[in-house]
């Protein structure tokens, strides 16, 4: 009797997560995605990455990371290696712009919302990245990759080139889909 309530339950939790999709995600082509993990190794997110017609939006989720606002930020390599995420270089900027979306000289590709995380460690964060798809593409899926950083502390969205964002405190590398 116990096995056949799981058979039934199963296909109707299925179901239901289908439908945390939004509208976008369903119209949307999922262009990659990211697995963050945090200094041990953990994973305390995911993120990915969509387009849909000349636009990329990225959408990111958050369970386990300290309660508070985080910097999160697109940067230059594909690399989490090491301990700090220091591999992962700068933020994202092919056009050379300074930092921050409320800098009259900026903003940076790389340049994401912050994410507030709640009590128990959950967040989310979505936006529109900045040009266009092939421009956007061309920039993440360069020969060196892209990660996406989360940082100890928000970001200030003026102060160039990181937004006095603090330390790194999670990190993932941004995979093709």
């Amino acid at each position: 009797m116990h096995t056949r309530k799981m058979l039934i339950a199963a296909p109707i939790a299925l179901f239901a997560l289908a439908g945390c999709q939004t509208a976008y995600e369903a119209a949307a082509t999922q262009i990659a995605s990211v697995k963050v993990l945090d200094r041990s190794g953990a994973q305390v997110g995911t993120a990915r990455l969509f387009s849909l017609g000349d636009e990329v939006t990225i959408n990111a989720s958050f369970t386990a990371l300290s309660p508070g606002t985080h910097a999160v930020h697109l940067h230059t390599s594909g690399d989490c290696s090491a301990s700090d995420f220091t591999s992962a270089g700068g933020h994202l900027n092919p056009g050379g712009e300074q930092h921050g979306t409320l800098n009259p000289r900026g903003a940076h590709l790389g340049d994401l919302p912050n994410v507030t995380i709640a009590d128990d460690g959950a967040g989310t964060m979505s936006t529109i990245l900045r040009g266009t798809r092939t421009s956007v593409e061309t920039a993440i899926f360069d020969a060196d990759g892209t990660a996406l950083v989360v940082h100890e502390g928000a970001d200030d969205y003026r102060s160039d080139p990181a937004g006095a964002a603090g330390s790194r405190v999670a990190c993932g590398i941004v995979t093709r889909s």
